[in-house]
Protein backbone atom coordinates (compact mmCIF):
# COMPACT_ATOMS: atom_id res chain seq x y z
CA UNK A 1 0.00 0.00 0.00
CA UNK A 2 0.97 3.71 -0.73
CA UNK A 3 1.46 5.97 1.77
CA UNK A 4 -1.57 7.97 0.81
CA UNK A 5 -3.89 5.11 1.23
CA UNK A 6 -2.81 4.40 4.72
CA UNK A 7 -3.06 8.52 5.44
CA UNK A 8 -6.39 8.57 3.88
CA UNK A 9 -7.39 5.30 5.95
CA UNK A 10 -5.59 6.80 9.31
CA UNK A 11 -7.63 10.38 8.33
CA UNK A 12 -11.06 8.21 7.73
CA UNK A 13 -10.83 5.89 10.88
CA UNK A 14 -9.76 9.67 13.16
CA UNK A 15 -12.74 11.22 11.47
CA UNK A 16 -15.06 8.22 12.69
CA UNK A 17 -13.76 8.18 16.35
CA UNK A 18 -14.04 12.04 16.00
CA UNK A 19 -18.01 11.67 15.08
CA UNK A 20 -18.30 8.72 17.57
CA UNK A 21 -17.11 11.33 20.41
CA UNK A 22 -19.04 14.18 19.33
CA UNK A 23 -22.70 11.56 19.15
CA UNK A 24 -21.82 10.22 22.42
CA UNK A 25 -22.00 13.90 24.19
CA UNK A 26 -24.91 14.63 22.43
CA UNK A 27 -26.72 11.27 23.74
CA UNK A 28 -25.32 11.95 27.46
CA UNK A 29 -26.73 15.54 27.13
CA UNK A 30 -30.02 14.23 25.79
CA UNK A 31 -30.41 12.03 28.78
CA UNK A 32 -29.47 14.21 31.16
CA UNK A 33 -32.22 16.52 30.07
CA UNK A 34 -34.89 13.59 29.81
CA UNK A 35 -33.56 12.88 33.60
CA UNK A 36 -34.71 16.33 34.33
CA UNK A 37 -37.75 16.34 32.12
CA UNK A 38 -38.80 13.35 34.58
CA UNK A 39 -38.36 15.64 37.68
CA UNK A 40 -40.29 18.21 35.95
CA UNK A 41 -43.36 15.25 35.59
CA UNK A 42 -43.17 14.56 39.44
CA UNK A 43 -42.81 18.48 40.05
CA UNK A 44 -46.21 19.31 37.94
CA UNK A 45 -47.75 16.39 40.37
CA UNK A 46 -45.76 18.49 43.78
CA UNK A 47 -47.22 21.44 42.32
CA UNK A 48 -50.75 20.37 41.47
CA UNK A 49 -50.92 19.28 44.85
CA UNK A 50 -49.75 22.04 47.20
CA UNK A 51 -52.76 24.16 46.69
CA UNK A 52 -54.82 21.21 48.22
CA UNK A 53 -52.09 20.53 51.36
CA UNK A 54 -52.28 24.59 51.80
CA UNK A 55 -56.23 24.89 52.09
CA UNK A 56 -56.40 21.73 54.41
CA UNK A 57 -53.80 23.29 56.46
CA UNK A 58 -55.46 26.77 56.40
CA UNK A 59 -58.59 25.33 57.80
CA UNK A 60 -56.78 24.46 61.07
CA UNK A 61 -53.85 26.92 61.09
CA UNK A 62 -54.92 30.20 60.33
CA UNK A 63 -52.27 32.29 62.55
CA UNK A 64 -49.73 29.94 59.87
CA UNK A 65 -50.38 32.53 57.42
CA UNK A 66 -46.67 33.84 56.90
CA UNK A 67 -45.71 29.77 56.49
CA UNK A 68 -48.93 29.09 53.96
CA UNK A 69 -47.56 32.22 51.75
CA UNK A 70 -44.40 30.97 51.42
CA UNK A 71 -45.23 27.71 50.60
CA UNK A 72 -47.36 29.72 47.93
CA UNK A 73 -44.87 31.53 46.84
CA UNK A 74 -42.36 29.14 46.48
CA UNK A 75 -44.61 26.95 44.26
CA UNK A 76 -45.65 29.85 42.13
CA UNK A 77 -41.13 30.56 41.53
CA UNK A 78 -41.23 27.34 41.26
CA UNK A 79 -43.62 26.86 38.05
CA UNK A 80 -42.45 29.94 36.69
CA UNK A 81 -38.83 28.90 36.16
CA UNK A 82 -37.91 28.35 32.53
CA UNK A 83 -34.33 26.57 32.36
CA UNK A 84 -32.82 23.66 34.39
CA UNK A 85 -30.79 25.54 36.88
CA UNK A 86 -33.54 28.20 37.79
CA UNK A 87 -35.79 25.06 38.37
CA UNK A 88 -33.36 23.37 40.47
CA UNK A 89 -33.10 26.36 43.11
CA UNK A 90 -36.87 27.05 42.91
CA UNK A 91 -37.81 23.13 44.12
CA UNK A 92 -35.25 23.33 46.56
CA UNK A 93 -37.15 26.55 47.98
CA UNK A 94 -40.20 24.85 47.51
CA UNK A 95 -38.42 21.86 49.71
CA UNK A 96 -37.97 24.20 52.70
CA UNK A 97 -40.87 26.04 52.37
CA UNK A 98 -42.84 22.30 52.80
CA UNK A 99 -40.22 21.10 55.69
CA UNK A 100 -41.30 24.18 57.17
CA UNK A 101 -45.14 23.03 56.96
CA UNK A 102 -44.49 20.01 58.30
CA UNK A 103 -43.08 20.92 61.66
CA UNK A 104 -45.91 23.29 61.73
CA UNK A 105 -48.38 20.66 61.17
CA UNK A 106 -47.01 18.73 64.52
CA UNK A 107 -49.17 21.32 66.62
CA UNK A 108 -52.27 20.17 65.44
CA UNK A 109 -53.57 16.85 66.59
CA UNK A 110 -56.67 17.35 65.10
CA UNK A 111 -55.57 18.15 61.61
CA UNK A 112 -53.23 14.98 61.58
CA UNK A 113 -55.98 12.84 62.42
CA UNK A 114 -58.34 14.69 59.58
CA UNK A 115 -58.33 12.22 56.64
CA UNK A 116 -58.50 14.08 54.09
CA UNK A 117 -54.95 15.84 54.88
CA UNK A 118 -53.45 12.22 55.90
CA UNK A 119 -54.28 11.26 51.88
CA UNK A 120 -53.35 14.69 50.75
CA UNK A 121 -50.05 14.06 53.49
CA UNK A 122 -50.03 10.25 51.83
CA UNK A 123 -49.57 11.37 48.59
CA UNK A 124 -47.34 14.64 49.14
CA UNK A 125 -44.79 11.82 50.03
CA UNK A 126 -45.14 9.68 47.68
CA UNK A 127 -43.91 12.67 45.30
CA UNK A 128 -41.53 12.94 47.56
CA UNK A 129 -40.00 9.50 47.49
CA UNK A 130 -40.59 9.48 43.50
CA UNK A 131 -38.56 13.16 43.19
CA UNK A 132 -35.86 11.96 45.24
CA UNK A 133 -34.96 8.97 43.10
CA UNK A 134 -35.66 10.95 39.46
CA UNK A 135 -33.56 13.40 41.12
CA UNK A 136 -30.72 10.56 41.80
CA UNK A 137 -30.94 9.49 38.33
CA UNK A 138 -30.63 13.21 36.92
CA UNK A 139 -27.31 13.58 38.87
CA UNK A 140 -26.25 10.01 37.62
CA UNK A 141 -26.97 11.45 33.73
CA UNK A 142 -25.23 14.41 34.43
CA UNK A 143 -22.45 12.66 35.91
CA UNK A 144 -22.13 10.41 32.82
CA UNK A 145 -22.12 13.71 30.91
CA UNK A 146 -19.49 15.38 32.91
CA UNK A 147 -17.21 12.75 32.82
CA UNK A 148 -17.46 12.64 29.16
CA UNK A 149 -16.78 16.45 29.12
CA UNK A 150 -14.02 16.34 31.53
CA UNK A 151 -11.95 13.23 30.01
CA UNK A 152 -9.08 13.51 27.50
CA UNK A 153 -10.17 13.40 24.36
CA UNK A 154 -13.56 14.00 24.05
CA UNK A 155 -12.97 17.32 26.14
CA UNK A 156 -11.47 18.65 22.77
CA UNK A 157 -14.72 17.68 21.39
CA UNK A 158 -16.90 19.12 23.97
CA UNK A 159 -14.90 22.45 23.99
CA UNK A 160 -15.36 22.56 19.90
CA UNK A 161 -19.01 22.07 20.27
CA UNK A 162 -19.93 24.28 23.26
CA UNK A 163 -20.50 21.00 26.09
CA UNK A 164 -19.53 22.39 28.85
CA UNK A 165 -19.67 20.36 33.18
CA UNK A 166 -23.41 20.86 34.25
CA UNK A 167 -24.67 21.53 37.86
CA UNK A 168 -26.20 18.69 39.79
CA UNK A 169 -29.21 18.74 41.53
CA UNK A 170 -27.46 19.25 45.21
CA UNK A 171 -29.06 20.58 48.60
CA UNK A 172 -28.93 24.20 49.01
CA UNK A 173 -26.35 25.54 51.10
CA UNK A 174 -28.70 27.16 53.52
CA UNK A 175 -30.06 23.31 54.56
CA UNK A 176 -26.96 21.70 54.38
CA UNK A 177 -26.56 22.34 58.04
CA UNK A 178 -29.76 20.62 59.04
CA UNK A 179 -29.36 17.44 56.46
CA UNK A 180 -25.75 16.87 58.12
CA UNK A 181 -27.60 16.65 61.75
CA UNK A 182 -28.73 13.45 62.84
CA UNK A 183 -32.30 13.60 63.44
CA UNK A 184 -33.94 14.17 67.05
CA UNK A 185 -35.98 11.41 67.85
CA UNK A 186 -38.43 11.55 70.82
CA UNK A 187 -40.80 9.66 72.37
Amino acid sequence: MSTTVILIIVAVLIAFMLIGMYNNLVKLRNNRENAFANIDVQLKQRYDLVPQLVATVKGYATHEKELLERVTAARTAAMSATNINDKIAADTQLSGALAGLKVSVEAYPELKANQNFLQLQGELADIENKLAATRRFFNSSTKELNNAVQTFPANIIAGMFGFHKEPMFEVAPEERAAVEKAPKIEF
